[in-house]
């Protein structure tokens, strides 16, 4: 599996970045991860540059995340993300959220809680639910139910 992971700025703390680079290195034997940073801008331009991205992995599937989106329980999230045939794009937005364009090209909108986070903590989210669900998918240890 192919996981493309397209992100709206830099992520500054090195503490969180050293944790996203851990999570994507045991993501590793199972699958292989992409980050593609784009530049912080206005809504609509990032949109744009987003739109791009996607449009270079036409046939991907491409989750958005967006709090009006879904939530997945981790066992959930995991038989959806098993579903995907080869590859998979997850799109985080930048602070000021994400174009509608954008939203509408989602397959799935995902809500990671109800809860409002930072798109750097976000960013880690993602990466730790990523290993948990191939984790959960190759029956690791990784997750407790």
């Amino acid at each position: 599996m192919l996981i493309k992971i397209i992100v709206v700025g830099k992520l500054k703390d090195r503490a969180l970045q050293a944790r996203c680079d851990e999570f994507a290195k045991w993501l590793g034997p199972y699958a292989k991860v992409e980050q593609r940073e784009l530049a912080d801008s206005d809504v609509e331009r990032e949109g744009a540059a987003i739109s791009k991205e996607l449009d270079r992995d036409r046939g991907a599937a491409v989750v958005v995340l967006s709090e009006e989106g879904r939530e997945f329980g981790s066992v959930a999230f995991a038989e959806q993300l098993g579903r995907f045939d080869r590859k998979v794009i997850f799109v985080i937005g930048g602070p000021y959220g994400l174009a509608p364009a954008v939203k509408a090209r989602a397959d799935i909108l995902w809500s990671l809680s109800k809860l409002t986070f930072t798109h750097e903590i976000a960013r880690l989210l993602l990466y730790e639910q990523l290993f948990r669900a191939v984790n959960i998918l190759h029956g690791g240890h990784y997750h407790n139910p």
